[in-house]
């Protein structure tokens, strides 16, 4: 696999004037405002025993999220630890759901809780009731309702991933002041939107997608940005616009230049899927004074994989966030 973009040297002074739209502030407040107040319970049930596990408790939960609609997730603890506990709020990468609780295993492992958080109409336990009204073009979901910022599928799922973060006040053995919001691909994507949103002590975003999508469907040869590439290439003439207008108020950049807790971002310089200059888009534009990137010279979109999950413990570790 080459390298798919422009050198390290050129990386790590790109910052690409990508100006918010005008009322990306007060779209995402009045978003985040509405969801908050259809209200809906925090439920968790525990189901440790079906899965067979005896180093971990596992909660089965069930968050209010967009339109108060119910939002499955995984709650992991380890068993027997001093609580309350500092928590990673995991999101999931495109076309994932949260699985089972067995493919999680790693934080609790190392001390941690975790919350796993479905992902609406990818996984199986939480489906996209409002599937939108707009236009969809191609399968998958980067073009789901991109006719319109209110229709666009990214609003319900950010929306639903800001929500897993305030449910973590309502949920037992959690300490709500050491909040780790994490991800890879779309849930790094989905991590650096939750972090310019919301309050969190730290972001953990892995090779993340949703991040200057322009730059990204012009260049990009494999995986989901192609949806948006395959959907203008049909709707050339009046579409391209409109469809980046709505996607700007999606975009990592934006998210990242208002987040302002400490990140460790990822990057692998030979990923075909998320270019590394849209990786440094945002990360360039990141709000906080305590930013880090780890770079994998050689990786594909997989990035570190193991290896970067080492050194975000040593990262958060070194930040006072170990359990």
């Amino acid at each position: 696999m080459p390298l798919t973009d422009a050198s390290l040297d050129e990386l790590v002074t790109y910052r690409p004037d990508l100006p918010a739209p005008p009322d990306f502030d007060a779209f995402w407040d009045r978003t985040l405002a509405e969801a908050r107040a259809a209200g809906g319970a925090v439920k968790a049930d525990r189901v440790t025993d079906r899965h067979l596990l005896r180093t971990v408790e596992v909660d089965d939960v069930r968050f209010p999220g967009w339109n108060g609609e119910p939002v499955a997730a995984w709650l992991l603890r380890p068993r027997g630890a001093e609580e309350p506990l500092p928590v990673v709020v995991t999101f999931i990468g495109y076309s994932g759901g949260r699985g089972l609780p067995t493919d999680h295993l790693f934080f609790s492992a190392a001390g941690y809780a975790q919350l796993v958080v479905d992902s609406r109409g990818q996984g199986h336990d939480t489906p996209d009731r409002d599937a939108g009204g707009g236009t969809q073009w191609a399968k998958g979901f980067m073009t789901r309702g991109i006719s319109s910022p209110a229709d666009y599928y990214y609003r319900r799922l950010m929306t639903d991933c800001v929500r897993a973060v305030d449910a973590v006040a309502e949920l037992p053995g959690l300490d709500p002041d050491r909040v780790i919001v994490a991800g890879g691909s779309q849930g790094g994507g989905l991590t650096i939107a939750v972090a310019g949103l919301t309050r969190v002590a730290a972001a953990l975003p892995d090779v993340p997608f949703l991040c200057h999508f322009r730059r990204a469907a012009e260049m990009c040869g494999e995986g989901p940005y192609q949806e948006i590439a395959e959907y203008l290439r049909w709707h050339s003439r009046h579409g391209v616009e409109p469809a980046f207008s709505t996607l700007s108020y999606f975009d990592g950049v934006h998210f990242a230049r208002r987040a302002t807790a400490p990140a460790l971002f990822s990057v692998g310089l030979m990923d075909p899927i998320c270019p590394p200059s849209t990786v440094y888009a945002a990360f360039n534009h990141y709000g906080g004074e305590d930013r880090t990137m780890t770079v994998w010279p050689f990786a594909d979109h997989g990035g570190g994989h193991g290896s970067n999950s080492v050194a975000q413990l040593e990262w958060l570790r070194e930040r006072g966030l170990a359990p």
